[in-house]
């Protein structure tokens, strides 16, 4: 299957950028797998949505504590070297929840404890990926790459990972915990292989990386205040994920317990929803060059907000999907033009310290939003999502002009 949907997104962006797609998109079918197998295995263990939104939120926390360390680990080391420990990594503790399980001994806290190094690892070859792409293809074709990227993970993740997740975990709890582990081998070779220039963020710095002086991380930090517009999306984009975060904490429960999904199905409700997030993956950089840049970010963001509503009113599971699908095909829709905004306003030899940074902001808070939603989960699963669709529509109508300020954006990375 994967070899099924390999051709299209890696057509005229060269042999570089295949091998990258294809690493991002063996990693992430093992993360499809162990996304999908651990709160499924977790609500084994509790049916507490509190419970189950602290696994959730425990996923985002290494975001906030370790997204600057591992953005100075990629301006400064071998990006392919990390992309391949850090996968080695999951696969360890893939590998070590499995046995855990078999045997019995698993509760509660090594899911959380696992879930922990699952994140670790994610912020480092997450920031190496986004990282390497400008290294492997041209400027005019950010979008495109960003897109197809994009497109991978959600067709590795919705359509082929969840749904054999979901099955695997309904003939054993620990089988897709099996077979994720051993799905991590192939990126890790694939990162190994990439060409010289994916290791440093120029070859002229990678030549003069022994004489050249470190730059410090707050210079990250600095140039980060200094840019004016780049800071307000930041802050704009923080908020928007909270709500997100909030809305999402209860969607494993909200699906079985309110729309009565069966286990081994989940993967396939999850399969609807990846349908409208591949479409906007798809589709994206077409609509930006279409309606521009800023237009496409701010309609997204509206439509997500009115898709959290529709979420929270579903009155049966189908609704649900397509009103989910809807938010997905949204986000993905953003988030595309968003990192491609990144990769050209960002200096290459500060890219994977800025994106730490703005990765701990945006994403730092993650872990709260998604504790207080499992939090008003408990007096009602629909609750959340009628919260963050309203919050969501406020922001956007408020920051329009910020949003449409996106297409004058970016036009060099000296823009700040």
């Amino acid at each position: 299957m994967t070899i099924m949907v390999e051709a299209p997104p890696v057509r005229g962006l060269g042999a570089a950028f295949q091998k990258l797609w294809s690493a991002a998109a063996f990693s992430n079918l093992a993360d499809g797998l162990g996304r999908t197998a651990v709160p499924l295995i977790a609500t084994t263990l509790t049916r507490d949505p509190l419970v189950i939104s602290v696994l959730a939120a425990l996923a985002f926390v290494p975001w906030f504590v370790f997204a600057i360390p591992a953005g100075m680990l990629v301006d400064r080391f071998d990006r392919r070297m990390l992309m391949a420990v850090a996968n080695t990594l999951r696969g360890g503790a893939a590998l070590g929840l499995a046995v855990l399980t078999v045997t019995g001994a698993l509760d509660i806290w090594w899911l959380f404890a696992g879930t922990l190094v699952f994140g670790f690892g994610e912020t480092v070859f997450d920031n190496a990926t986004h990282a390497v792409i400008p290294a492997v293809v041209r400027d005019e074709h950010l979008e495109r790459a960003n897109g197809r990227i994009q497109a991978a993970q959600v067709t590795i993740d919705s359509f082929i990972a969840q749904p054999i997740a979901g099955v695997l975990f309904a003939v054993s709890l620990a089988l897709p915990l099996w077979v994720g582990s051993v799905g991590y081998l192939v990126p890790i070779v694939l990162a190994i292989l990439l060409p010289l220039s994916a290791a440093r963020p120029l070859r002229a710095e990678a030549s003069a990386s022994d004489t050249a002086p470190r730059v410090p991380a707050s210079e990250a930090l600095r140039f980060l205040w200094r840019h004016r517009y780049l800071r307000a999306l930041v802050l704009f984009t923080s908020l928007m994920g909270c709500a997100f975060s909030f809305a999402q904490a209860p969607t494993m429960l909200y699906f079985l317990d309110e729309h009565h999904v069966a286990p081994a199905a989940i993967g396939f409700v999850t399969a609807g929803i990846g349908l409208g997030a591949l479409a906007g993956s798809l589709v994206a950089s077409r609509l930006v060059a279409r309606f521009g840049r800023g237009g496409v970010m701010w309609a997204a963001n509206l439509l997500a907000a009115l898709a959290l509503v529709a979420v929270g009113v579903a009155p049966e599971v189908v609704t649900a999907v397509v009103a989910y699908a809807a938010m997905a095909f949204a986000i993905s829709t953003w988030n595309v033009p968003w990192a491609a905004l990144r990769q050209r306003l960002i200096p290459p030899a500060l890219f994977g310290r800025t994106l730490g940074v703005i990765r701990m902001i945006t994403w730092g808070m993650f872990p709260l939003a998604t504790v207080l939603g499992g939090w008003v989960a408990r007096v009602d699963l629909r609750l959340p999502y009628l919260i963050a669709g309203a919050i969501c529509l406020v922001a956007s109508m408020v920051c329009t002009k910020l949003l449409l300020e996106a297409s004058r954006q970016g036009l060099s990375p000296a823009d700040a």
